[in-house]
């Protein structure tokens, strides 16, 4: 089973990522599940959002304490929440920023897991680019299609299609194929 975590602030969709991903996974064949813990309910207080994939049907339900695969939306978290609390050491860890995680002060983490797990996209600028806003998930969920290979692209486009309708599901969908593109020629871990 694929258990992922995904940290934001209120507004940036983390939410809505969890159940895009789950979402993507079901329309590939998968069983999912998603679902959020937040305290403030307020535009900008930390968020975080929970999904899990597999092949066979999921009985637990409870959060994610050890997580396989790490989505950050909001590099702002780095030094504020524990956000990289209980990750596995053979664990993903999908950031979203223009800097190296050593320019974040990251090289401790970078060290502790396998080789090419720790990756940047500029999920934001994809997202204003995209979609004239920064929203940053369906870029990060993009790029998650293309190192795990837990949902397909394809999957993902037609989940963004489902949700959203018109200009803002072709803007999402143009964000997710950038990060997607961005990340393709990374090893699927």
């Amino acid at each position: 089973m694929l258990e992922v975590r995904i940290h934001g602030r209120g507004g940036q969709g983390v939410v809505t990522a969890a159940e895009l991903l789950s979402s993507a996974a079901f329309l590939g064949g998968r069983h999912a599940q998603a679902f959020p813990t937040f305290g403030s309910e307020r535009t900008g207080a930390p968020v975080v959002a929970f999904c899990r994939i597999a092949d066979p049907p999921i009985r637990t339900r409870e959060p994610i304490a050890h997580p396989g695969i790490l989505i950050v939306q909001d590099p702002t978290l780095l030094h504020q929440v524990d956000v990289f609390a209980g990750l596995r050491d053979d664990g993903i860890v999908l950031l979203n920023t223009a800097r190296t995680p050593e320019e974040l002060g990251l090289a401790d983490l970078v060290d502790r897991l396998e080789s090419g797990r720790v990756l940047t996209v500029p999920a934001t600028e994809l997202g204003r680019e995209h979609l004239g806003r920064p929203m940053p998930s369906a870029a990060l969920l993009g790029a998650f299609a293309a190192v795990t290979n837990a949902v397909t692209i394809g999957a993902l486009e037609r989940a963004l299609r489902e949700r959203f309708a018109g200009r803002v599901a072709e803007g999402n969908v143009g964000a997710a194929r950038a990060g997607h593109a961005l990340l393709a020629e990374v090893p699927a871990c």
